[in-house]
C-alpha cells in the first residue's frame, strides 16, 4: 500500500507533462481559418498510386497523404481526410466543407483567381496502354483515331482535349475521349478493352508500369506544377511557412526522393485572391 502515493505521484506528473506538451504545441492557424477547431481537413481522391491510394487494409497511403500529415503535425493540428471525386473538390472548398485540396491539383492562373494555391511539385502527363504496346504508340500522332480514358473535370481532361485538337489541326483523325469519375475507373476501362489508352499523371503511369499492369508509352507531356489549394489566406500562408521549413531541414526533399517525384525549385509561395 505504501507504493500507491508514489504511483499516483508518477501519474500526476505524466498528466502535467502531457498537458504542458499540448500547451507548447499551439497552432499558428486561428480557429476562424479552419472548418473544425484543431483539425486540418483535406480532400483527396485516392486513385493515383503511389501519390494517393488506398491499401489492402483500406488505409490511405501515398506521398501526398504523408505530406498532408506532416503539414498538420507541424501546424499542431489533427489531420483528417475526406475521400471524394475530384470534380467535387473545388465546389466543396468554396462551400467550406474542407480546408485544403490535397489531391495533386494542377496549378492554373484561372484556379489561382478562385482560391489560394501553393505550388510544390512538378508533374506532367503520361499515356498508358495494354502490356506490349500492341498499337505501337511512340509519339502523340499515334493517338489519332484511338479511344482514350481520362478522369472528368480536371486538368487532365483539358489536356486530353488539347491533344485531340493538336491531332485534328494536323489533319489527322481525332480521339474518342471517354471520361470517368476517377483514374482507377479509366484504367479499369483500359484493362477491359473499353478504351485503347488511358491518360494520367506521370507518377501514376510509371507506377502502373512498375506493377506490370500497363505500358507507359508517352510521358512528360504538358509539364505543369502541382499545388495544394485553400480558401483561407491565413491558412495558406501558414502552410507555405511549413513547406519552406521542411525544405530547409531536408524532410521535404527526403519525402520526394522516397517516391521518385520532382519537387519545385525555390521557395513555396501563395498565389491567389487578395482576400
Amino acid at each position: 500500500m505504501k507504493a500507491l502515493p508514489a504511483l499516483f505521484s508518477a501519474a500526476a506528473l505524466l498528466l502535467v507533462a502531457t498537458a504542458a506538451q499540448a500547451q507548447a504545441c499551439k497552432s499558428p492557424v486561428p480557429d476562424s481559418a479552419l472548418v473544425k477547431k484543431g483539425t486540418l481537413i483535406m480532400s483527396v481522391n485516392p486513385t493515383l498510386p503511389p501519390m494517393q491510394f488506398v491499401d489492402q487494409s483500406g488505409a490511405l497511403k501515398g506521398m501526398r497523404v504523408e505530406l498532408g500529415e506532416a503539414i498538420a503535425k507541424r501546424l499542431c493540428l489533427t489531420p483528417e481526410y475526406v475521400r471524394i471525386e475530384f470534380s467535387a473538390m473545388i465546389p466543396g472548398l468554396q462551400a467550406g466543407r474542407w480546408d485544403v485540396i490535397n489531391t495533386g491539383i494542377f496549378y492554373t492562373e484561372e484556379r489561382a483567381k478562385m482560391m489560394q494555391m501553393l505550388q510544390y511539385e512538378d508533374q506532367a502527363i503520361s499515356i498508358s496502354t495494354t502490356k506490349g504496346n500492341p498499337l505501337k504508340i511512340s509519339k502523340p500522332e499515334d493517338l489519332s483515331g484511338k479511344s482514350i480514358g481520362v478522369e472528368i473535370g480536371g486538368f487532365e481532361e483539358r489536356k486530353a482535349r488539347e491533344l485531340d485538337k493538336q491531332l485534328t489541326d494536323k489533319g489527322l483523325k481525332g480521339m474518342t475521349i471517354r471520361t470517368f469519375e476517377n483514374f482507377a475507373m479509366a484504367f479499369q476501362s483500359l484493362r477491359a478493352g473499353q478504351v485503347e489508352v488511358a491518360l494520367s499523371i506521370d507518377s501514376t503511369g510509371a507506377e502502373y508500369q512498375k506493377r506490370g499492369d500497363f505500358d507507359r508509352v508517352l510521358n512528360g507531356l504538358f509539364p505543369t506544377p502541382v499545388a495544394l489549394a485553400t480558401k483561407n489566406k491565413d491558412l495558406a500562408n501558414a502552410i507555405a511557412k511549413v513547406l519552406n521549413e521542411m525544405k530547409a531541414d531536408g524532410s521535404f526533399q527526403k519525402l520526394f526522393d522516397q517516391y521518385g517525384v520532382k519537387s519545385i525549385d525555390g521557395t513555396v509561395v501563395v498565389k491567389g485572391p487578395a482576400s
